[in-house]
């Protein structure tokens, strides 16, 4: 467990930046549907990580409730 944890850190890091990528690109493709502005990469970063915020603790309760149950 202790050699696995040790890269899943870098996995996260560069999974974060990908997932703001996607958040930026995605964002410029309906934006203009709903007449809202552009975000730029340092924004979508910012979104992303509010994301992670709220889903995170989420998920660690499902895993935790799912951990019981068996």
């Amino acid at each position: 467990m202790c050699c696995l944890s040790f890269f899943l850190i870098p996995a996260a890091g560069l999974s974060f930046f990908f997932c703001a990528w996607l958040t930026m690109i995605f964002w410029g493709i309906i934006a203009p549907d709903f007449g809202a502005v552009t975000i730029s990469y340092i924004q979508a970063m910012l979104i992303t990580i509010a994301i992670w915020l709220v889903v995170a603790p989420l998920a660690a309760a499902v895993a935790r409730g799912r951990r019981w149950k068996d």
